[in-house]
């Protein structure tokens, strides 16, 4: 099949950056899918003013894929069905997941472009069997079917590491339009920036950071390199994270004031300084990486259900719960920082959303 391309205005968009939320699952006891939660998640995230969501992802449980569930097709499909109705009059991207082998991320990619997906994330995790060389070939190979949304998965989290030359090389693949990288590592978040900065296609690759312990800094940090007798820069332009799946209203607010500095010669950026500290205390909370992030999608819909969005923590992984201790932490961060809380959004939202939530 013919390469899908990314429309001239979502190429702006996105590399102009914004907030991605990765979409989480909503489950009923029996362990089928809440399609009006499913539903009433993904109106959460448009009525709260992101630029897209990111669908099939890990917070949307890779379980989803597995036989017994089939449910990967149904929730791109509720997604794109509620985008469409919400007659945007502004950008949004869809984001889908893709992930495994090269005949299974084939198969997704294409189901992705079904359903009107502008964008595949592409996840390197599990390839370990494979070359670098070979990894490239399986991008390519994607990238011949949807506009790929690179993704970064590092080391500290699981992942595997991937050389400067591997970015380099990866950069240069046509229908690569961004990269994702859950940056904790900072000596391999910089092979992926200077390997693009040194590329020939520096200014047509987006950087959004992920799910990560440094999120207002990343997208207030310029990179410079001294590039073929220039200067190249580079910045974490927007973000694709499931830490901005909930308390989303305010993650959007808060992005917006990073731009405003970034664009007001960092005016205030002290501020936005210590609000990163407080972003970091409450991803803690909700991701849990004191239990090796045992804890993070059962933190999500933790906070979602307290806000009457969810309607419980249930997911098809039994051994995914809350981890000792998480509770109390939730708790605390919710009362520390009441600015980065978007409950009374939520509440009057939800007012208008009955249909969905009875």
């Amino acid at each position: 099949m013919a390469a899908n391309v990314l429309h001239p205005e979502k190429i702006d968009f996105l590399r102009k950056g914004t907030v991605i939320p990765a979409h989480p699952l909503a489950l009923t006891e029996q362990l089928t899918i809440d399609e009006s939660r499913q539903r009433l998640l993904t109106r959460y995230y448009i009525a709260s003013g992101v630029g897209g969501v990111a669908v099939g992802v890990h917070t949307t449980q890779f379980e989803i894929r597995k036989p017994e569930y089939n449910m990967l097709e149904r929730v791109l499909e509720l997604a794109a069905d509620e985008v469409q109705k919400a007659q945007l009059n502004r950008p949004f991207l869809k984001v889908a997941g893709v992930v495994g082998p090269t005949a299974q991320a084939v198969r997704e990619a294409e189901l992705a472009v079904q359903y009107g997906y502008d964008l595949g994330l592409v996840s390197m995790a599990g390839l370990t069997d494979l070359s670098e060389q070979e990894v490239i070939g399986h991008i390519r190979t994607i990238a011949d079917i949807i506009p790929v949304f690179g993704f970064y998965l590092q080391t500290t989290i699981g992942g595997r590491a991937f050389s400067y030359d591997f970015w380099k090389e990866f950069m240069e693949i046509p229908n690569v339009q961004a990269v994702k990288v859950a940056a904790f590592n900072r000596y391999q978040t910089l092979d992926v920036v200077r390997a693009l900065c040194f590329s020939s296609r520096a200014h047509e690759v987006a950087l959004y950071t992920g799910n990560d312990d440094n999120i207002v800094a990343d997208l207030l940090t310029p990179y410079r390199f001294e590039a073929g007798g220039q200067t190249v820069e580079k910045r974490f332009v927007g973000g694709l994270l499931g830490h901005w799946a909930a308390w989303t209203q305010k993650a959007v607010e808060l992005f917006g004031e990073i731009k405003a500095c970034v664009n007001n010669n960092y005016q205030d950026i002290d501020t936005l300084l210590q609000r990163n500290i407080e972003v970091t205390d409450m991803n803690a909370a909700i991701f849990d990486p004191s239990h090796r992030f045992h804890g993070c999608i059962p933190g999500i819909h933790e906070v979602l259900r307290r806000q009457g969005i969810l309607r419980g923590l249930w997911t098809l992984n039994p051994e995914e719960k809350l981890s000792e201790g998480q509770l109390e932490e939730i708790d605390r961060v919710i009362e520390a920082y009441p600015h980065l809380v978007d409950d009374a959004f939520v509440k009057e939202w939800l007012a208008t959303e009955q249909s969905l939530v009875s």
